[in-house]
């Protein structure tokens, strides 16, 4: 029997299932896995931002369909397109890697982003993104841009932009990497609850969880699992400006928090033990509140 892993139909989305059935064929080389390709509501209605209809979780439905249809047995998404309210029939049975966490700038002409002309036109639909790049330069004019990262790329000329956000690890995914103009620092330009990160989801229990689990990597969850804790405590996603960074540093992890809250952006940050991971992103969300 084969095992069958649900992604979206996108070339960055295969392309991290792909990547979890190599690493799965690494540990377990007697077995066969294939793909089933979902297309998601998130990917059809492209005309719209997120948050106008329903936020992130509009990746993961219609393949959590396929679990539930017993079509599927185990899910790969990106960790940052996850909600954090997980159905109760479904867990995140692993976290398996992650790579850059940075978002990235695409400029049209190799422009720097500090080197920008005035009222420059950025594109992104994230209400992460958007508040902080306007933090940084409040000149810039945010344009609301869809799509996969190959239709984003392509709208930069299209759409007369000056250049487009991305998250760098899916460019690096693609092996797009030279297009890359410039980074954020992570410490100033939060990323998403999970950037960087692959998930793969089961079903509660299923006959089959053991070979995706096997992929766990501890580390990796302990830091995913505090900033999803943080998302959690604040009750944040798509519809509000939520970024976080996650460091270890020894024994310890270290968080930076952003959050708006009231109209205010309010930034914070928090060192604890790692073994208190989970916690220590809930102590975050509570002293961003109580800032305000």
């Amino acid at each position: 029997m084969s095992l069958i892993i649900g992604t979206r139909k996108s070339k960055l989305a295969q392309w991290q299932a792909d990547r979890v059935i190599s690493l799965l064929k690494e540990k377990f080389p007697e077995e066969t896995f294939e793909k089933l390709l979902v297309l998601t509501e998130g990917d059809k209605r492209l005309d719209v931002t997120l948050d106008k209809i329903g936020g992130k979780g509009l990746f993961v439905k219609e393949i959590e369909m396929s679990l539930l249809n017993k079509t599927s047995h185990g899910a790969v998404h990106s960790m940052k397109d996850v909600p954090y309210d997980l159905g109760e029939e479904f867990e995140l049975v692993a976290i398996p890697e992650r790579n850059d966490i940075r978002d990235a700038f695409v400029s049209m002409n190799g422009i720097h982003f500090n080197e920008l002309r005035k009222n420059a036109r950025i594109g992104t639909s994230s209400i992460r993104r958007a508040a902080q790049l306007k933090l940084l330069r409040s000149d810039l004019e945010i344009v609301p841009i869809r799509g996969n990262v190959q239709t984003r790329i392509e709208k930069i000329e299209r759409e007369n932009l000056d250049g487009i956000i991305l998250a760098a690890a899916g460019l690096k995914r693609l092996e797009m990497e030279s297009i890359i103009t410039d980074y954020f620092d992570p410490t100033i330009f939060l990323p998403a609850v999970g950037q960087g990160a692959l998930g793969v989801e089961c079903l509660k229990n299923g006959v089959n969880n053991s070979f995706f689990k096997a992929l766990d990597d501890k580390v990796v969850r302990m830091r995913v699992e505090a900033e999803r804790s943080f998302m959690k405590e604040l009750n944040g996603g798509c519809h509000s400006l939520i970024g976080v960074y996650s460091e270890i540093k020894d024994k310890d992890l270290y968080l930076i928090g952003t959050y708006e809250v009231g109209g205010k952006i309010i930034k914070k940050d928090i060192l604890g033990s790692l073994d208190n991971h989970i916690e220590l992103g809930k102590m975050l969300g509570r002293k961003i509140i109580n800032e305000v």
